[in-house]
């Protein structure tokens, strides 16, 4: 039998040993991939002889922002009807929220907002009572259709007029009202079809603003539109379609990438402009430099950083510059590019 001082190094000795090592956590997993909200592909859609669409396939993300772009004629009308349900494709398959979108899909249709170009609203009813008949078509009812409507008229900024008949309405009032009835049921997909055609600048702000606060709560945009800065201030991607073909698309700056980004110098400038103009030349990234009567035409790649480097190179070779311009390639270049026409043609 052990005695007491045994016993007691004993425990000792156990109380000392190591406590056991937790095993090495397990590394996070990747986080899963965002199912898109709008996935198209293989548009088609003829009218006679006529192919208005020819094969458009898109996606939108949720929070995302996709601007079609294109003139007149190009398919725009015909690729978000056929995304809304409106018009059957000839082929192709589209899916909002991973429900397939037909004609007769109801349910899939009841997670789409759809704001056209025409203003679907009553003139002889009030803002709220043109808001509650739409939510009714939308099977609103009670006091969830009272909070939304309350909603929807702070963020269309038109709570103050909720009791006036909306036929008293600037352009811009109705449009803004318009978006509101597209809203009221929560869609998961926003189509905008040119939502600030005909209103005045303040109102277009307004519109343009709000738009941008539901993006950030997570809505999917799909925005066509004529107006070029609008694209570039409020789209996450543009997808450029002519003769109904999607014919590029991506961020803004991948998409300037396709004309080479490509800028242009102006100097206008006196002296021996020949002399700098060839000195110019020499310099890396720059493309063309072109003496004429009055300064110096220069084509570079990435102005911003070259720009100091080619005055200092046309000072000292005998040119005395007065003024400087650079233009830089934008979207417009871009869609002239692609499609050889104006957005307004």
């Amino acid at each position: 039998m052990p005695d007491a001082a045994s016993t007691e190094e004993a425990v000792v000795t156990l109380s000392d040993r190591p406590a056991p090592q937790e095993p090495h956590p397990r590394p996070a997993a990747p986080p899963a991939p965002v199912s898109p909200v709008l996935r198209c592909q293989g548009l088609r859609k003829a009218f006679g002889q006529r192919v208005a669409v020819g094969g458009v396939g898109l996606q939108i993300a949720p929070g995302e922002t996709y601007g079609l772009l294109g003139p007149n004629g190009a398919g725009k009308t015909t690729t978000i009807s056929m995304v809304c349900g409106l018009l059957s494709a000839d082929a192709g398959e589209v899916w909002v929220d991973g429900m397939p979108v037909t004609i007769s899909a109801t349910r899939a249709k009841a997670v789409i907002g759809y704001v056209p170009q025409d203003l679907a609203i009553y003139p002889d009813l009030t803002t709220r009572e043109n808001l509650r008949f739409f939510g009714q078509l939308q099977h609103m009812r009670g006091k969830e259709l009272d909070r939304r409507i309350d909603e929807v008229l702070e963020l269309i900024g038109l709570s103050d007029r909720a009791k006036d008949r909306t036929q008293t309405f600037s352009g811009g009032m109705k449009r803004r009202l318009n978006i509101g009835i597209g809203l009221l049921h929560r869609p998961k997909l926003l189509v905008l079809d040119e939502p600030t055609v005909g209103v005045d600048p303040q109102s277009r702000n307004a519109i343009l603003s709000s738009i941008a606060d539901l993006e950030s709560e997570g809505l999917a945009i799909l925005y066509t539109t004529h107006y070029m800065e609008e694209a570039e201030r409020l789209c996450d991607r543009i997808g450029i379609i002519d003769a109904g073909v999607i014919r590029a698309e991506g961020t803004r700056r991948e998409l300037i990438a396709l004309v080479g980004g490509r800028d242009q110098i102006t100097l206008a400038a006196g002296g021996d402009v020949r002399a700098a103009a060839a000195a110019i030349g020499e310099l890396e990234r720059v493309e063309q430099a072109t003496a004429h009567e009055g300064g110096i035409d220069v084509i570079v790649t990435d102005a911003r950083t070259l720009l100091p480097k080619l005055l200092e190179v046309a000072g000292t070779a005998g040119a005395l510059v007065r003024s400087v311009e650079v233009v830089e390639p934008d979207l417009e270049a871009v869609f002239l590019h692609l499609t050889g026409k104006a957005l307004r043609d």
